[in-house]
């Protein structure tokens, strides 16, 4: 029988992170032990001072503007202003049910071919694919850390040289942990002017820059970058769907065009989520605490696991900010041939069932199939625990392997269990 289905959304799978979790949802129900190192979820509670602002907003109830509660504006543009030294006003901003939808209403919109970094997040691809918007990869290498080079920007550029472009920009990268140095964004900056590319630099996991350095291309060039950001990563709160979207005032008419197809899709971000949004982007010595922990943690966690990987010739660049690392299983590729793992999927699913550790397979991220490579996501830990044991017993010391030995175990045994698992072949 003819289903009456979009074409463009009858080809798309399962976001693969979800479906990923889902699976390891299930296989714990059938009993078995499963190291979560596919799913990338802040570990960490929620501040108490945001939570708080929710709990006393609950009563809240009313339709807020559809461009977002105005004092909220306010203090993310003053919040971000400060923080990635730009000057941008309150209506520059626009709230949305996280920064994922907002994403989806701008390929809505905006009608361009989407530059897209191979690797990158395995949402935004099939999102351009709803939308019939042609995507032009841009290759990477593991040499260069799996970031585009001003060269390779300036090549995709030269593709249909007529179409709009829109450049998507993730960094702290995810699948990899990667940033780019003030210098590279630059580089970048300088071909996006040639091009008058529009940049959507995804800057999600800015504020976990392991060592608070974050720098937006922004900064190099505001006129044509808008920056996507939320509470979902920094502030632990996936599940709340608050993000943003910040324009320069140049775009200002493509921010008035999304709120319109908004008003017709989402309408408004829940009403108390937004009100308890705006202690979480005011200046208080609790959030600078909470910041300056979860840094040291998830910096902490990050060398272990790629010190441990290293040793095991998994190789990869050093994750710089967020949660993720990006191992390349290359080194045992004839023994993975040899056990009939020629492709990424077949790598992490053998990996899965043999040792209970589930990774996210490179060819989602847009990595070609035969490469052997996955997305591991270092949250499988308490995050309460974690930040109780860094803000007071390991307080004034550096956090070293002994403090991530006590405070993720059963991450320290799902790398254990990687490095045996390719050690024995």
């Amino acid at each position: 029988m003819h289903l009456p289905l979009n074409p463009n959304v009858a080809q798309l799978k399962p976001s693969a992170t979800l479906a990923m979790n889902e699976k390891s949802a299930w296989l714990e129900e059938q009993g078995k032990k499963v190291y979560r190192l596919g799913f990338g979820q802040s570990p960490f509670p929620v501040p108490h001072i945001v939570v708080k602002a929710l709990q006393e907003n609950a009563h809240q109830k009313a339709y807020l503007p559809v461009k977002g509660l105005y004092p909220l504006r306010q203090a993310a543009a003053q919040y971000l202003n400060y923080h990635l030294r730009l000057n941008r006003q309150a209506e520059n901003i626009f709230i949305g049910p996280g920064s994922k939808e907002l994403l989806y209403l701008l390929q809505v919109t905006y009608q361009a071919d989407l530059l897209l970094p191979r690797p990158s997040w395995v949402t935004y691809q099939p999102q351009a694919q709803i939308n019939k918007n042609e995507v032009i990869w841009i290759p990477t290498t593991e040499k260069n850390a799996w970031c585009i080079t001003s060269s390779k920007l300036e090549d995709a550029c030269k593709k249909n040289p007529d179409s709009p472009k829109l450049l998507l920009l993730n960094y702290p990268n995810n699948p990899t942990g990667v940033t780019y140095s003030p210098e590279h964004l630059q580089e970048l900056a300088k071909v996006a002017k040639k091009y008058k590319l529009l940049i959507l630099a995804d800057e999600i996991y800015g504020e976990l820059h392991h060592e608070g350095q974050h720098k937006s291309i922004a900064k190099y060039y505001p006129e044509g970058t808008i920056v996507s950001t939320g509470l979902s990563k920094w502030c632990g709160a996936g599940g709340w769907r608050l993000g943003l979207f910040y324009f320069p005032p140049e775009y200002r008419w493509l921010l008035d065009s999304m709120s319109v197809v908004a008003s017709e899709t989402f309408s408004a971000v829940s009403a108390p989520i937004q009100y308890a949004a705006i202690v979480a982007y005011s200046e208080s010595e609790e959030l600078a605490n909470y910041l300056h922990h979860t840094r040291r943690i998830l910096n902490a966690v990050g060398q272990y696991v790629s010190t441990q990987l290293h040793k095991a010739h998994l190789s990869h660049p050093i994750s710089q900010g967020g949660f993720y690392i990006y191992p390349n299983f290359t080194y045992y590729q004839k023994k993975l041939h040899a056990h009939y793992m020629n492709d990424s999927i077949t790598l992490c699913n053998t990996l899965l069932e043999d040792t209970g550790v589930a990774l996210l397979a490179g060819s989602h991220f847009g990595s070609p199939d035969e490469q052997l490579v996955a997305r591991l996501s270092y949250v499988n830990f308490d995050g309460e625990q974690a930040l109780d044991l860094a803000q007071n017993d390991f307080k004034a010391m550096m956090l070293s392997d002994s403090f991530v030995k006590i405070a993720c175990p059963d991450l320290v045994a799902a790398i254990a269990r990687i490095v045996d698992w390719v050690k024995q072949l």
